[in-house]
């Protein structure tokens, strides 16, 4: 009894809202009113409709219609509705099928029904929930006046469709249309059915409630006489929902059908829905499947497919270079042509699948950079955070960036203002014109966050710039008064990363002091006369070309917790290489000391030798300790004959290059 008071009371409220407000009847009137008379106000947070909406109707006309299958639960505010029994066989009426494959955009309507004719005239979504309340008379009418709402609300702005939401579930006509849905659930055609979960869903109507459930469950039912267009509509549908146990139980039904039909589906939209539905879940085998079908139809491949596609293979966590270089082929020709929330999404989809493709990199870097006039700073930032993320380095555009920082600082608040430190720290770039002044700009940023800073936030400011070489003397100053009064309070769970922040920082302290002189003796101690089996193959190079192994040295620990893997020692004319045992005595004004690095390809920047912000520190680092450092990445060195490599360090010992003492900050592209 009590709900239905609230009922009649919600309807009353609502009737007068829509007939009282202003003497027009027009629902775009009547919208325009409702949007100024106060503010936004969640429609779900109203009990009463809550209430309503999510417990629709379990009883019409005096005949029970229960949702069935498993014990899932239903969300009822106050209380849980479990509803477990078996639908009556009576009300399913299963509809005869058209399995031609059409894929239409609309569902197919008698349009010489005036109902249609008037609905297609609806410019917003009450207008189609006041025809549905005012002449709808079937299921047809009804699923066809929901789809219809969602087409008119999806091509509104975020803003709008805030308030149209509102406006969409206070609507008396939603209620009764939702009513009337479930009721006939059993009743409609398979894209009925699929388009009004679809609509529903999208408009934000809670999962839990009985009616999506009720047709989750239906969908079950019928889910073997669903055409492949419908397939393609509920994958859309279900991967946009929680997993539960009904949404869980119809998308391990769909893998059985996809598995089935996969390669009867020509169209690469559907492939792509199909492939975001089943998400990284999915057998190897069937996602193999999908792959071939989609290479079927590559040739047809469109630029908003190859948007898409990038997307639906993150989802599914699958890396198909067949499929995704011809994407990114199409994505380079258009690229003026793609939004930038997608310039976002391709990278992080890159990142996700582990994608490494500089042309595609530089291309969309060198698009944003042609007109970053237009882009908003905090746009250029997203931009250069994802860059980060792949290790890609777009010199161009950092640079242009490091002059917009300097130019107006005042947008960078301490979230932009971390994100900046730690990309140019990260992928070592410091700006060829003005440097100090970028650098400046930074610390003066960080000097007015102080205030409002965290520690874990300051000590990652002082890493990233110590990184550069920067040492920002206040925040420094800071952040080691906290240390020192064991005030640097920071998370368990990033205990080791912040010990290692800390003890990078106290060695930029002390070897990055402008103070700093380089001591006559540097302390080494050999570690093990063993090398790592990725470094064999260097080792025997170095024998072969020097002779023996008294030579050089391998596995050196240094000061500072730095560690080398070999150190060859050459005469002060860099003519010849000495003995190891016989420089020991000599001091280093006779002796010329290198180190070797061999460094993943990860730890330079995508596609180039110049070194990341770590690897680019400790070389600048080793150069203060009196070494001259040849970086070699180790990737491209194993793949080299052994006459190859011989005579590639061969020329690295012997080049003058490799006594040069460049700025590890700057770039270095040996």
């Amino acid at each position: 009894m009590n709900n239905k008071i609230s009922y009649l009371l919600n309807t009353v409220r609502c009737v007068h809202r829509y007939s009282s407000v202003l003497t027009p009847k027009s629902s775009a009137t009547t919208r325009k009113h409702v949007l100024w008379i106060g503010r936004y106000r969640d429609p779900l947070g109203n009990v009463n409709f809550r209430k309503l909406l999510l417990n629709i109707l379990p009883s019409l006309h005096g005949s029970s219609l229960r949702f069935v299958s498993q014990k899932t639960d239903v969300y009822s505010p106050g209380a849980e509705v479990l509803v477990s029994e078996k639908a009556s066989q009576s009300s399913l009426e299963v509809e005869k099928l058209d399995d031609s494959g059409s894929f239409k955009a609309k569902h197919a309507v008698d349009h010489s029904d005036p109902f249609f004719t008037s609905l297609q005239k609806c410019s917003c979504p009450c207008d189609a929930l006041d025809l549905a309340a005012e002449a709808a008379v079937s299921i047809k009418h009804y699923t066809n006046s929901l789809t219809t709402a969602w087409r008119l609300f999806k091509n509104l702005s975020e803003e709008q469709q805030r308030y149209e939401k509102q406006l969409i579930f206070e609507h008396p006509a939603f209620v009764k249309l939702c009513q009337q849905l479930l009721r006939d659930a059993r009743r409609m055609t398979r894209g009925d059915l699929v388009f009004s979960l679809h609509a529903l869903v999208s408009l934000g109507v809670p999962q839990n409630t009985l009616l999506l459930q009720t047709l989750v469950r239906v969908c079950q039912e019928k889910l073997n006489q669903l055409d492949n267009r419908c397939i393609s509509v509920l994958a859309t549908t279900l991967a946009g929902m929680d997993k539960d146990k009904n949404v869980s139980a119809l998308q391990a039904g769909l893998q059985l059908i996809v598995e089935q039909r996969i390669s009867s589906i020509r169209d690469i939209f559907m492939l792509q829905n199909l492939m975001k539905c089943l998400g990284k879940d999915a057998p190897v085998f069937l996602k193999k499947k999908i792959e071939l079908a989609v290479l079927r139809e590559i040739d047809g491949l469109t630029f908003p497919n190859a948007l898409r596609m990038f997307l639906a293979l993150a989802a599914m966590n699958y890396c198909s270079l067949p499929i995704l270089n011809p994407c990114s082929k199409k994505i380079q020709e258009n690229v003026h042509d793609v939004p930038f929330r997608q310039l976002i999404l391709i990278l992080e989809a890159c990142h996700t699948l582990q994608y490494r493709n500089v042309k595609l990199f530089s291309t969309l870097a060198d698009y944003v950079n042609s007109t970053a006039y237009l882009w908003d700073k905090r746009q250029i930032i997203l931009f250069l955070s994802a860059c980060e993320t792949l290790g890609f380095q777009p010199t161009e555009l950092l640079d242009i960036f490091a002059e917009k920082v300097t130019e107006d600082p005042d947008f960078l608040n301490l979230k932009n203002f971390l994100t900046v430190v730690r990309v140019y720290s990260r992928l070592n770039h410091v700006p060829r014109v003005q440097k100090h002044l970028f650098f400046e700009t930074l610390h003066s940023c960080l000097n007015k966050c102080l205030p409002q800073i965290s520690n874990t936030e300051l000590l990652k400011a002082v890493y990233s710039l110590g990184i550069l070489g920067y040492l920002p003397h206040r925040a420094l100053d800071e952040l080691l008064q906290k240390d020192s009064k064991d005030e640097l309070i920071l998370p368990d769970d990033l205990k080791e990363q912040n010990t290692m922040m800390l003890r990078c920082v106290k060695t930029c302290m002390e070897l990055d002091s402008p103070s700093f002189t380089k001591p006559a003796f540097v302390p080494t101690e050999n570690l093990s006369s063993l090398v790592s089996v990725n470094l064999r193959k260097a080792q025997e190079a170095l024998i072969e070309l020097l002779g023996d192994e008294n030579m050089f040295r391998q596995n050196v620990r240094l000061p500072y917790r730095y560690h080398i893997d070999f150190e060859i020692r050459m005469d002060s004319d860099r003519k010849k290489v000495l003995p190891i045992t016989a420089t020991d005595d000599h001091p280093d004004s006779c002796v010329q000391r290198l180190a070797f690095l061999f460094a993943p390809v990860s730890a330079f920047c995508l596609g180039t030798a110049h070194p990341q912000g770590k690897l680019a520190m400790k070389k600048r680092h080793l150069n203060k300790l009196g070494y001259h450092v040849i970086l070699i990445q180790n990737k491209k060195f194993q793949e080299m004959k052994n006459e190859d490599a011989v005579e590639f360090l061969k020329r690295k010992i012997y080049s003058e290059d490799a006594f040069s003492f460049p700025d590890a900050t700057v770039q270095d592209n040996n």
